[in-house]
């Protein structure tokens, strides 16, 4: 567990670097291609920078505010906190605050940068479709991602990837909008600069593969992990897979989560599993395996 710990520390400095150099190319390439020059370097550097920090600190906020998850206290949803708080409090860790997702697709995730300020947000769906042994086994689970920063992990990789693609978005408008234009009359210049913006377009259109192929590489085995951790912290196996199955079995779509966030949930609520290649883009393991493990437990 302390090895996941220090891992998932060493994951999150290593995104935001990989983040800022993606960034500052994507800059680079866009500012030798237009008439923005060194300044679009330059704008790179404090847009990556900036974001990258603002990511460390306010990630879980955006996370939070993109799901519409909205915080609930002892009075307003007693049963919920009643199980974060009891499950914490045997976990050893700060009780997490309680967000509620106004959607009856059964789902739920956590945030947070640590554990002093994690969060656990689960959808209407999952309160009242599951018992409280299956709760448990759900709110456990997340707990295990707080516990061994995963959350950390999870919601960089979410904010990060999702900042990529706006970028991206943006550098493509730029070209068509005329943002390409000739710095010098001669051919040398001509074809230098037409050199510099192939490679800014194609920046541009694989960054966001690049930003998802990283959330990829955040490996499935933390998921297993938290499964395993959950598991001990209920000790009842049975419960966790009896939610999953319920998830994963169940036809409602939970309508605010999207491919940023989808890493984020206990169940990949975009259900888009499939074999072959598209086993590489999973962001969780397979529902069937997982549930077999916990049966064996």
């Amino acid at each position: 567990m302390y090895d996941q710990i220090t891992t998932n520390k060493f994951k999150s400095v290593a995104m935001i670097g990989i983040f800022v150099l993606l960034v500052l190319a994507i800059g680079w390439a866009f500012g030798y291609a237009t008439d923005w020059g060194p300044a679009g370097l330059v704008l790179a550097l404090i847009v990556s920078f900036a974001m990258a920090w603002g990511s460390y600190w306010y990630s879980d906020r955006i996370v939070l505010s993109m799901s519409k998850a909205r915080p609930v206290d002892r009075d307003s949803e007693p049963y919920l906190v009643n199980v974060i708080e009891g499950l914490s409090i045997a976990a050893g860790l700060p009780v997490p605050k309680a967000y509620v997702i106004d959607d009856p697709a059964p789902n739920a995730f956590a945030t947070g940068r640590n554990p002093d300020n994690a969060a656990i947000a689960v959808t209407r769906g999952l309160m009242e479709k599951l018992d409280r042994l299956e709760l448990e086994g759900v709110v456990a689970h997340e707990l295990a991602h707080v516990k061994n920063y995963d959350t950390l992990v999870q919601t960089l990789t979410a904010v990060l990837a999702g900042t990529v693609v706006l970028l991206s978005d943006w550098m493509i408008r730029s070209f068509f909008w005329g943002g390409a234009r000739r710095r010098s009359s001669n051919q040398g210049g001509g074809q230098a600069q037409a050199i510099f913006m192939l490679i800014g377009v194609a920046l541009a259109v694989l960054a966001p593969l690049f930003a998802a192929l990283i959330q990829m590489a955040i490996s499935r085995k933390r998921e297993y992990l938290a499964d395993a951790n959950g598991a001990l912290l209920t000790r009842y196996p049975p419960g966790l897979a009896s939610a999953l199955r319920k998830i994963a079995g169940d036809h409602e779509k939970l309508t605010v989560a999207n491919k940023a966030t989808e890493a984020l949930y206990i169940y990949n609520p975009l259900r888009d599993y499939g074999g072959g290649l598209n086993a590489l883009f999973n962001t969780h393991p397979p529902i069937d395996e997982r549930i077999k493990r916990l049966e064996a437990m």
